[in-house]
C-alpha cells in the first residue's frame, strides 16, 4: 500500500490527520466517544483498523432505527501511535424522515513509559437528534496502564478538552467550555475470541461541577472467523443540561458485524 511509505515521517501523517479533522464540519449519535474502543492490541508497527456495520434500536424522545458504518485506522511505530475514526449513522425515527448523523475523531498517543502514556485528540460532531449543530472538541492528558496482563487490561485517564457547541434548539447560546475528561476503563479476553471492553466518562465543566456528563460504554466482540466478529455494544448517557426538549438520560443498544485488518 501506499501509506507504507510515510513510515519515515510520523509527524507528516499526523499533521495531516489534523488538518483533515480541522476542515470536516459534518459530524454520530453517541454523545460521548469511547475512545478506548479504538485501540487495537497489536505489537506490530504499521497500519491495522477494522470497518463495521451495525444495526440499532434507540429510545430518547422517540423510537427510532438506526444504521450505521464507520471506519477504523490506526498506525503505530515505536512509541507512537495514531487513531482515526470515521463514522455515520442514519437514523428512521419514528413518525420523521430519515436522519443522518457522523463524527470525525483523530487522537495521537506517546508512550512515555510501560505504563505512562500521553494523548492529544480532537473531534468533531453533528447530531440531529440531540440537537447538535456542532461539537468540536481539542485535549490532552494523561492515561496509566494499571495491569500488565494480556488476559484483562485496565486503565484511567485524565485529560483537560475545550469544547465548542451549537445547538439547534433556539434557546441555548454557543457553548465554550474547558472540561475535565477523567476515564476508568478495562479490558477482559476470556478466549482468544472472545473480548469486552468497557469504559465510563466523567466530564464536568471546570468553573461549574453541576454540569456534567457521564458516560458508559460497553461492547461484546466475539470472533466468528478469520478477522470476522459480532460486536454488541451498549451505550448509557447522562447529561446535566442537554438541549432544551432532550432527555437528561439516553440509552443505546446495537449489533453488527466488525471486520479487522493489519
Amino acid at each position: 500500500m501506499i501509506f507504507v511509505r510515510l513510515d519515515k515521517n510520523m509527524r507528516l501523517l499526523f499533521t495531516f490527520i489534523i488538518l483533515l479533522a480541522s476542515g470536516y464540519w459534518r459530524t454520530m449519535n453517541a454523545q460521548i466517544l469511547n475512545a478506548e474502543s479504538l485501540r487495537k492490541v497489536t505489537d506490530t508497527s504499521g497500519f491495522s483498523g477494522n470497518a463495521a456495520v451495525k444495526f440499532a434500536l434507540k429510545r430518547n424522545t422517540r423510537d427510532f432505527l438506526t444504521f450505521s458504518s464507520d471506519i477504523h485506522v490506526q498506525y503505530k511505530m515505536n512509541k507512537h501511535l495514531v487513531l482515526l475514526k470515521n463514522d455515520l449513522a442514519f437514523q428512521k425515527i419514528e413518525g420523521a424522515d430519515l436522519e443522518n448523523s457522523s463524527i470525525l475523531h483523530a487522537r495521537y498517543n506517546y508512550k512515555i513509559s510501560k505504563r505512562v502514556i500521553w494523548e492529544v485528540f480532537t473531534q468533531l460532531q453533528q447530531n440531529k437528534i440531540n440537537l447538535i449543530a456542532h461539537r468540536t472538541l481539542v485535549g490532552t492528558g494523561v492515561r496509566y496502564k494499571l495491569t500488565n496482563s494480556d488476559k484483562y487490561k485496565f486503565y484511567i485517564g485524565s485529560l483537560a478538552m475545550y469544547e465548542n457547541e451549537k445547538l439547534t434548539d433556539d434557546i441555548t447560546p454557543v457553548q465554550k467550555h474547558i472540561r475535565n475528561s477523567s476515564y476508568l476503563s478495562f479490558s477482559l479476553y476470556p478466549k482468544d475470541n472472545i473480548a469486552f471492553i468497557s469504559t465510563t466518562y466523567y466530564q464536568p465543566i471546570l468553573k461549574n461541577f453541576s454540569d456534567y456528563r457521564v458516560s458508559n460504554q460497553s461492547s461484546l466482540l466475539v470472533g466468528m472467523f478469520n478477522n470476522v466478529s459480532i460486536k454488541i455494544s451498549y451505550t448509557f448517557t447522562y447529561d446535566t443540561f442537554p438541549a432544551v426538549g432532550i432527555p437528561s438520560s439516553q440509552y443505546d443498544f446495537s449489533t453488527g458485524i466488525s471486520y479487522s485488518f493489519d
